[in-house]
């Protein structure tokens, strides 16, 4: 599965507000039975407080969603089905929020 293709949310309870989710897990671990995942969410997207290192807007067919690096959390691979689009152009900002949660930097 390639690292930073956005799937639709598999879980219709949230999709409301979160329609997208980022697959960030890197390839070297495709073993696994799970991939770790960013949600992409219309909550906070265009609220200003959102550090805009931490949570950037990722735009999906002209919507602006704010990606959610402090929300991340293992998904069974068997629900990202059909990938809609790559941000793998986005990869260096995706990479600094994760940092952001992890590190602090």
């Amino acid at each position: 599965m390639p690292q930073f293709d956005v799937y639709p949310n598999p879980h219709a309870a949230s999709r409301t507000s979160v329609p997208f989710v980022v697959d960030v897990q890197s390839g070297l671990i495709d073993a696994l039975p799970t991939r770790l995942v960013m949600p992409l969410s219309r909550v906070g997207a265009t609220q200003a407080r959102l550090p805009q290192g931490l949570c950037p807007l990722i735009e999906v067919d002209g919507e602006p969603l704010a990606l959610m690096p402090h929300l991340a959390a293992p998904l069974d691979k068997r629900l990202l089905r059909q990938p809609i689009l790559s941000i793998a152009h986005r990869a260096h900002e995706v990479g600094t929020a994760l940092d952001a949660v992890t590190s602090g930097i």
